[in-house]
């Protein structure tokens, strides 16, 4: 198996409410999944070609829970992103080069039994974790947004975060609402659902873990 080892940034936006069951390891809110997530890679390495700089996005639907399968799934990569850079993150994004449901993107790839064919695009964005907001866009295409979530009592910023110890894509998340709309091949219109402001330490071994569990 290729060494490899991803350190990014994510922004990530469903269809669930803003107390997204699934991350409990329950159904999804409306019984169904669509959703998205957005990346910078701030450190990473696929043998010996480097990652560090570049941005991608993952697009996912199922028709039940991401457990019963059957679903559809589309990685857009970075346009600045060379040749070899661009089979490096397909091939990651897709699941390869990673022992079997050890990272999020190997379980949504076995979940999905439509793969679109991976674009590669100018991709925009900014994610501020601590601050729980985010932006992104890729013209024509893909535009998302997330923001805190505000207290109806108090008007004030609420933070509410998920610890999973033991999980296949982060250890600890900050928790708001975003919204997306996407026109390629995986059509989203989410406005003001769950949204995930999180940080992920990737290798084909899984999760690299920094907390106490």
């Amino acid at each position: 198996m290729i060494d490899w080892r991803i350190e990014a940034v994510t922004f990530g936006n469903c269809n669930c409410d803003l107390n997204c069951p699934c991350q409990f390891e329950l159904d999804p809110t409306k019984g169904h999944c669509r959703g998205m997530e957005v990346g910078i890679i701030e450190r990473g390495h696929f043998g010996d070609v480097t990652l560090d700089g570049l941005r991608y996005v993952q697009t996912y639907a199922w028709p039940g829970p991401i457990y019963e399968g059957n679903g559809e799934m589309q990685s857009i990569v970075d346009a600045r992103a060379d040749p070899d850079q661009r089979a490096a993150l397909a091939t990651l994004l897709h699941g390869g080069e990673t022992d079997e449901a050890k990272t999020h993107w190997w379980v949504f790839h076995a979940m999905s039994s439509r793969i679109h064919e991976t674009l590669f695009l100018p991709i925009e964005v900014e994610i501020d974790v601590a601050a729980r907001r985010a932006r992104a866009s890729i013209p024509g295409v893909f535009e998302a947004s997330g923001k805190p979530i505000v207290s109806p009592a108090t008007g004030e910023e609420h933070r509410v975060r998920i610890d999973i110890p033991h999980g296949i894509e982060f250890e600890i998340a900050e928790v708001g609402r975003a919204s997306t709309r996407n026109s390629a091949a995986v059509a989203l219109d989410l406005d003001g659902s769950y949204g995930q402001f999180n940080r992920i330490h990737h290798t084909g071994k899984g999760v690299v873990r920094t907390r106490a569990a």
